[in-house]
């Protein structure tokens, strides 16, 4: 009687042990899919944050830094960034990205290269799935804001505000 007891005691902890994992696997399974979007999401923000964007393509940041609100990330400006090589300006990633797929920013994000400041060989060098994870958040945000103006070329003065580089760095 007490072998009885003690197989079906063993038979039970084995169902268990077998059930649980399978049980537990469904359930991730089944929420995965709204997990992994926030979970994107949070990346791509943090991402964005770590990696300086803000710094130039969201209008006050330099000077206030995170007291910007997050609605107003992202949309560009018109301090310009002037240099040997002209004037540019940061554009509105968030109407830049209503534009592209993903799949067409992780090729943008491998193989751009623009004038300075814009830091694009660090932007090369991120893992593909952060910029998956960046693409991802910038579209989260909609779009907002104007079209940053247009490149001007060296020997032109642009128009104020713009920050002055100088020519030569010893």
């Amino acid at each position: 009687m007490e072998t009885k007891r003690f197989l079906r005691a063993v038979l039970l902890l084995g169902w268990a042990a077998l059930s649980v994992p399978a049980l537990a696997a469904e359930k991730a399974a089944t929420s995965s899919p709204k997990a992994e979007a926030k979970s994107d999401l949070e990346r791509g923000r943090y991402v964005v944050a770590i990696a300086g964007c803000n710094d130039c393509h969201t209008p006050g940041f330099l000077v206030q830094g995170s007291k910007v609100p997050q609605k107003d990330w992202l949309t560009g400006g018109t301090l310009g960034w002037r240099g040997s090589w002209g004037t540019t300006y940061p554009a509105n990633l968030r109407l830049y990205f209503q534009d592209i797929t993903e799949d067409q920013w992780v090729q943008v994000a491998r193989e751009i290269q623009r004038r300075p400041p814009m830091p694009y060989y660090s932007l090369n060098q991120m893992t593909e799935a952060d910029v998956r994870a960046m693409y991802k958040y910038i579209r989260s945000l909609g779009p907002a804001g104007k079209p940053a103006p247009k490149f001007v070329p060296p020997g032109k003065v642009p128009p104020q505000p713009y920050v002055q580089f100088p020519d030569k760095l010893n």
